[in-house]
């Protein structure tokens, strides 16, 4: 069994610019949370519950200044400590007084107190900032969590993207709850996560306020500044719901509502398998062709879509996907990004669930023609699910094969057990953390079976295993290709452009 993460441990190392009275702690400060994957992503030393951003975003020089308000908890004795940004700060306050700051590492800032915090105490820190995020690079600079568009911009990325927009602690464990207020030129839209509280015009500048009071993970947050159609409306049990189109969308514009309104549809076909939506919220935001935007994703309450995904006409299974991730990913978020299977692999098998329940090739046909699709010696199997690497969290395998493991899951364990299986484990990690690890046990508490060989063969494995599971025939037995479902063309495109982020 791998390791499980904790928050605090080893404080933050020396700072390179030190008040008088803080003393210098030992750890590297460009030192992360302790993900396997991404070891620097994340900080050690305090616990965020509460972002709170005052933003102030001009579209024509893609300037964004800010304040930034993490209201947290120290989970260690404090001298120092780091948060994950990449933008220029102007100031830093701790509880009140001025704290000395430094760049650290490749994307992190240290913030040393005027006075040491201790185990316990409360930990107020504001940020005040000003950058253009579009001209901040990161690594080799082919990564970005935001996005320019020529009238705005949007703000998004896995497994990183609050670097470039806010300051705050970016790894899934350290979920919190948000509080937008946004300024842009009057006319833009600006849309982010939860409800929106506010909308006003002040000074020539329309404001608005967001507030998402349920925990996030920061590359869950998101912020889309431009020239937005807005569809606002509310479901049968009275979510409110807010969909953003952009103007740019064109003649793409008809598909993309097509799908994306038919989402509180889709959620309370999801709601009889995954248990009650976790949020208070729903909508989404479709980008135009002119943001060279080419993936979806989840973010909270407001999912994130790119136009290509309806460039072939209407597609519910993208929507099917995005609303499945707001269990799979968003309300129980994996602990490490080794987990990531439990994110993508039940998000894909949404949409085959969804396929079934409307007609267009059942979960069954799906999984014996997506078996087939990969030739024994394609490298798609050499890619395990269970733990791909962090060169392959977005490979196709962690996608399909890991469908495929949902469904061999489904069947060797009935309809009855599934469903108990991921009700259960939504109650036992509410807007928290899970492993895989921690999955397989529930799965075999919950079904009374052994399933050690099923998650081997389908999540640790290499190689196509030999049979797809819950088939008839094994695949050396059937004589021809099954019949091409009516569904596979789109979520196959989908699948395409998903796993590119």
């Amino acid at each position: 069994m791998r390791r499980t993460l904790l928050r605090g441990g080893a404080g933050a190392a020396a700072a390179a610019l030190l008040l008088a009275a803080a003393p210098v702690a030992s750890a590297d400060p460009a030192g992360g949370i302790g993900d396997p994957y991404f070891p620097d992503y994340g900080n050690t030393g305090y616990d965020v519950g509460h972002y709170d951003l005052r933003l102030d975003y001009a579209p024509d020089t893609d300037r964004l200044a800010g304040t930034a308000t993490l209201v947290a908890t120290a989970t260690e004795d404090l001298d120092s400590f780091t948060l994950d940004f990449l933008l220029d700060v102007d100031s830093v306050r701790v509880n009140g007084k001025k704290a000395g700051f430094s760049a650290a590492g490749e994307h992190k800032v240290e913030v040393v107190p005027a006075a040491p915090v201790a185990e316990g105490e409360r930990l107020t820190v504001v940020v005040k900032y000003a950058d253009v995020p579009s001209s901040v690079k990161w690594g080799d600079g082919s990564v970005t969590g935001w996005n320019r568009t020529p009238d705005g911009a949007i703000a998004l990325g896995q497994p990183e993207a609050a670097w470039w927009w806010f300051p705050g602690n970016d790894h899934p464990l350290d979920k919190a709850t948000f509080d937008v207020r946004i300024s842009v030129p009057e006319g833009y839209r600006a849309v982010s996560n939860g409800v929106l509280t506010g909308e006003q015009v002040i000074g020539g500048k329309s404001v608005y306020t967001w507030r998402q009071d349920q925990p996030s993970a920061t590359y869950l947050a998101t912020l889309a500044v431009g020239e937005y159609e807005v569809h606002e409306d509310e479901t049968d049990a009275g979510l409110p719901v807010y969909d953003a189109y952009a103007e740019s969308l064109g003649s793409l514009a008809g598909p993309a509502k097509a799908s994306i309104e038919r989402g509180p549809e889709i959620l309370e076909f999801q709601e009889e398998s995954f248990g009650p939506y976790p949020y208070n919220a729903l909508g989404g935001v479709v980008a135009g062709p002119d943001a060279d935007l080419g993936f979806a994703l989840e973010t909270q309450t407001r999912p994130v879509y790119s136009h290509a995904f309806f460039q072939r006409g209407s597609n519910t299974y993208v929507v099917a996907h995005e609303l499945a991730h707001q269990w799979w990913g968003d309300h129980v978020s994996v602990e490490g990004w080794d987990d990531i299977w439990l994110n993508e692999g039940f998000a894909s098998y949404a949409e085959w669930m969804w396929s079934e329940h409307e007609g267009e090739g059942t979960a069954q046909e799906l999984a014996e023609y997506t078996y087939r699709s990969y030739p024994a010696d394609d490298p798609f199997w050499e890619v395990t699910p269970g733990d791909p690497g962090a060169e392959n969290v977005f490979h196709s395998a962690v996608y399909d094969r890991g469908a495929l493991a949902v469904h061999a899951l489904r069947t060797e364990i009935g309809d009855d057990a599934f469903g108990e299986l991921a009700r259960s484990w939504q109650q036992k990690n509410a807007h928290g953390n899970g492993t895989v690890e921690e999955f397989i046990a529930l799965s075999e508490q919950v079904s009374g079976k052994d399933l050690g060989e099923l998650y081997d063969t389908w999540l640790y494995s290499q190689g196509r295993p030999p049979e797809v599971p819950g088939a008839e025939d094994s695949p050396a037995t059937l004589k021809s290709a099954p019949e091409e479902p009516d569904s596979w063309q789109v979520i196959q495109r989908n699948r395409e452009l998903l796993h590119r982020h």
